[in-house]
Formats: structure tokens, C-alpha cells, sequence
């Protein structure tokens, strides 16, 4: 068919209904929890996650899709250019997967342009959204569609809090030197995520205060232009919902703003009672 389709994985964690309306694909991750393994949101929820971290009952890893996976996505958009795009590979292999499967697809005549939007949650859903609005837009080729990905991605902004740093050390996406930094004295770590990877940000006394920072730094993050936001939890939901409730009153140009809790995957890396924000400036 004449026209880009785009495809995403499930880290994008898009609000309900935006792939079915955008009519993106998305191929979903997997997680194992101790002997059973599944893909993220339909098999694994983020409950199954935080369960099983709170009460250390199994051991919780993930894994990115299979190219294989990312082939018969391609195929079903059934589209001749394809924009792919993904969460960091500083943090997943799941980049480079779909450009294996971008190879194997090019000798049917569909060209993929995969893309590494250095972030993940709604700072790949932000792009993935603009991707596939800049895709319905009348006469749009894959330079354009790509274009918006890749400049949505570069104007976002995500930030973060954990109750721990542990699980996202055992998982690999912290260094142990910036772990043991972020549990010394018992403080409490924010951080953000800097070219693609995560990156601690500042330290602070409380939770309460962790949250009340996060806040201020993504007011600093929005400026005064136009901006989308989301708020992503796992297993916090009044603290989110305080939080975005803070956000739409403090943001006079704010346009969309999405609360949510992260899936499976990001929920086994971050830990029970993480918050987000990622800004995305217009």
C-alpha cells in the first residue's frame, strides 16, 4: 500500500485506544517470572510484577521481542515503508532485533527506517503518536513520518523516582556505583533518563520530598510553550493521580496530559511505588 505505516513495541505504553485509532503495531516484550514466561500486558500485568518484587517469591527478568516477532509486524501493516520505533538500546535489545527483521523484510520491497528514541514509556509514546499523525497527513513519505519521530524524541524530557535503586541495578540499566549512591544515608533517588540512558538526577531526604521535586523539575522541564505529559506509576495510583492533579494546575499550556501505570517490563526494573514524568514540549 502507498503509505508509512509505523510500528512501536510495548514500552511505549500508549493510552488506550491510540494504536487501534493510529492503527500502529505494537510487538510486545517479554517477561519471566521465576518459570513462567509471557508477553507484556496481555500475559503479564503490572500487578504480576509488583507482587512478585514486594514479596520476592520469584525471581523477575525481561527480554526483548524476536526479530521473527518484528517480521510479522511488518508484514501485517502491509505496507511498503515502515517507520520502527523503540525504547533505548542502551536498555533493551529490542532495537536490535527490529533491524535484523528490517533486513530480512527489505528483500520483499518494504523499506524500515528503525529508530532509537533514546527513552521509553510516553517519551517513545509522544513520538510514536506524532509519527503516526505525521503518517495520515496527506502526501507524508517516510522522511517525514521519521522526521517527527526523531524531533518529538529529542524534545522530551523524563524523569523519575524510585523507592529503591536496587531493582534496576540487579537488571543492569543503573551502574553499581551510582546504586550505592543512591542508598547511601538512605536517601532518595530521582533520576533521568540522558541520551538513553538512565542517569541519577538529584538526591532527597523523604519520599515526600522526592515527589515535591519532581514536580518543580518537571515544571523547569516544560517552560513556558506548549507541552504534553504523562505520569506513569507502578503500584502508586493516589500518588500519581496527586501529582497530575499538581502538574494541570501548574502548566497553563498544557495540552494532553495522560496518567498511567507502566507495564510489566519497566515495572520489573523500577519497583513498587516508582513515579514518572515525562514532558513532552511541543
Amino acid at each position: 500500500m502507498d503509505r508509512v505505516a509505523v510500528v512501536t513495541d510495548s514500552t511505549a505504553y500508549l493510552p488506550p485506544g491510540v494504536a487501534e485509532r493510529h492503527g500502529v503495531e505494537v510487538v510486545p516484550l517479554h517477561v519471566v517470572l521465576g518459570r513462567r514466561t509471557g508477553v507484556e500486558g496481555t500475559q503479564v500485568s503490572p500487578r504480576d510484577v509488583a507482587e512478585a518484587l514486594a514479596e520476592r517469591r520469584s525471581e523477575v527478568s525481561t527480554s526483548r521481542p524476536t526479530p521473527a516477532e518484528f517480521v510479522r509486524a511488518y508484514r501485517r501493516t502491509g505496507a511498503r515503508a515502515v517507520v520502527s520505533a523503540h525504547l533505548s538500546r542502551a536498555l533493551s535489545g529490542t532495537y536490535d532485533a527490529a533491524v535484523l527483521a528490517a533486513r530480512e523484510v527489505a528483500e520483499e520491497g518494504v523499506e524500515v527506517r528503525v529508530v532509537d528514541t533514546l527513552s521509553i514509556g510516553m517519551g517513545l509514546g509522544f513520538s510514536v503518536i506524532a509519527g503516526a499523525e505525521a503518517a495520515a497527513s496527506p502526501g507524508a513519505d517516510l522522511d517525514v513520518v521519521e522526521r517527527a519521530v526523531v524531533e518529538t524524541a529529542a524534545g522530551t524530557s523524563t524523569l523519575f523516582y524510585v523507592d529503591t535503586l536496587e531493582h534496576l541495578r540487579r537488571g543492569g540499566r543503573i551502574g553499581a556505583a551510582s546504586a550505592l549512591l543512591g542508598t547511601a544515608l538512605a536517601v532518595k533517588p530521582l533520576l533521568h533518563v540522558v541520551e538513553g540512558r538512565i542517569e541519577p538526577r538529584e538526591k532527597v531526604r523523604t519520599a515526600t520530598k522526592a515527589v515535591a521535586r519532581l514536580e518543580e523539575l518537571a515544571v523547569q522541564a516544560a517552560g513556558d510553550g506548549e507541552v504534553d505529559v504523562a505520569v506513569h506509576h507502578l503500584a502508586a495510583p493516589d500518588r500519581a493521580e496527586l501529582l497530575a492533579a499538581r502538574l494541570k494546575e501548574r502548566l497553563p499550556a498544557l495540552r494532553h496530559l495522560h496518567v498511567s501505570e507502566v507495564g510489566a517490563v519497566v515495572g520489573a526494573h523500577v519497583g513498587p511505588g516508582a513515579l514518572a514524568v515525562v514532558v513532552s514540549r511541543r
